[in-house]
C-alpha cells in the first residue's frame, strides 16, 4: 500500500516555504527577520517530519510518536514576531 503523507507535513513544508519566501523580501535586518531568527521550531519540525517519514518504513508506531511530537511543539504558542513588533 502507499505510505499516506500526513497533512500536517505537508503544511509544516508549506510553513517552511512561506517563511523563506517571507525573509527574501524583506532586508537582513528588518524587524520580521529578527523576529523569526534562525526559526528553529520550523526547521526542527522539518527535520522530525523527514525522520517520520523514514522511520515509517520500519515502523509506523515511532512515526506516528514523530508526527505527533511535533504537534506538541506546536501547541506552544510562537510569540517571536509578537515580542519584536510590541519592543
Amino acid at each position: 500500500s502507499a505510505i499516506d503523507v500526513p497533512r500536517s507535513v505537508t503544511r509544516g513544508v508549506a510553513y517552511s516555504l512561506l517563511v523563506r519566501a517571507l525573509l527574501r523580501h524583506h532586508e537582513q535586518d528588518s524587524a520580521l527577520a529578527r523576529a523569526i531568527g534562525r526559526d528553529w521550531k520550523g526547521l526542527l519540525s522539518l527535520a522530525l517530519y523527514a525522520s517520520g517519514i523514514a522511520v515509517s518504513f520500519a515502523s509506523a508506531r515511532i512515526a506516528a510518536v514523530l508526527y505527533v511530537a511535533v504537534a506538541i511543539m506546536w501547541l506552544v504558542p510562537d510569540r517571536r514576531i509578537e515580542k519584536a513588533l510590541v519592543t
